[in-house]
């Protein structure tokens, strides 16, 4: 699977980042404060773990944030994780 041919979809109405593969949905949940973003779950099928997926989402959810202004609480391991290998987008989240 080429993950850089895969495209991350915003669902605003479902309140998450998704990518569609195989009928599979991987995702990124959040929920949205009053001028905060909180990432709360990340969820990827298991047999597209480690190929990338979950970074492709992290990435497009911490840039959908940065360009609107939000500041970041990541409660989900996974994106908190990210933020910490991609000091970039540390000046954007609670806690750093």
């Amino acid at each position: 699977m080429d993950v850089s041919q895969l495209a991350v979809e915003h669902r605003p109405d479902l309140k998450r980042f998704q990518i569609e593969i195989d009928g599979q949905v991987a995702m990124v949940k959040y929920y949205l404060g009053n001028k905060e973003i909180i990432f709360t779950h990340t969820e990827v099928p298991e047999a597209f773990e480690g190929q990338g997926v979950a970074g492709k989402m992290a990435k497009a959810a911490l840039e959908y944030a940065k360009a609107e202004g939000l500041r970041v609480r990541p409660m989900c391991p996974y994106i908190a994780a990210y933020i910490q290998r991609h000091p970039e987008y540390q000046s954007i989240t609670e806690g750093y």
